[in-house]
């Protein structure tokens, strides 16, 4: 069954009046346009990216050097969407939750990645007006601008859309939390024959 934006469209909880340049801890979660399966397949239970899907996985990795104040924790990448876990920092390095309270929490071992912290960082090429550098959404728009422009480039399809216009964001408020959504991600592929996002699952009416 082809997409139905208005049946399969995923709204963001994005808290009103809320920093999103803040430190903090997100869950994001990005879809191909119209859901079309890009970036691979699942098979036994594992995600078997193709060339598109490890670019945008190299793409995801890269995000720490070109924003400065950006740690990765735990990602994945899906046939036709994307899962991930950001960490914003403050200007000293440190985390804090979003109500303020300073913790102990670290990202993923596994995830982190050595980077130059004396890189410049990259503001996002055709930034709309009024997203603010650094924020979440400039992460965003500046990950999903460049993959597209790769794709394009490898698919010789200039100009079109790759990924649906909004993202879903949920601010992650506790370790609790952020383990159910760590495991989350890591289980996405083994569950994907009853993801909501799986095509197969989208029964017409």
């Amino acid at each position: 069954m082809k997409y139905d934006p208005d049946k399969h469209h995923r709204k963001s909880i994005r808290l009103k009046g809320f920093d999103y340049s803040s430190a903090g801890v997100y869950f994001v979660t990005i879809c191909a346009k119209d859901r079309k399966c890009i970036f691979g397949k699942v098979q036994n239970g594992r995600m078997i990216l193709n060339d598109l899907g490890e670019m945008v996985q190299y793409q995801w990795k890269e995000i720490p050097i070109h924003f400065q104040n950006v740690e990765l924790d735990e990602f994945v990448v899906m046939p036709n969407h994307f899962h991930g876990i950001l960490w914003l920092l403050d200007g000293s390095g440190n985390m804090t939750n979003p109500v303020g309270a300073k913790h102990s929490w670290q990202p993923t071992a596994s995830k982190q990645i050595n980077i130059a912290r004396n890189a410049s960082p990259l503001h996002p090429p055709n930034r709309p007006k009024g997203t603010k550098p650094g924020s979440l959404s400039a992460i965003i728009q500046n990950f999903t601008s460049i993959t597209s422009r790769k794709i394009n480039r490898i698919r010789k399809t200039p100009g079109e859309k790759m990924w649906q216009r909004n993202f879903y964001d949920r601010i992650v408020r506790n370790e609790k939390e952020l383990y159910n959504l760590r495991n989350y991600i890591i289980d996405n592929p083994l569950k994907w024959e009853n993801d909501e996002e799986n095509p197969s699952n989208w029964k017409s009416e």
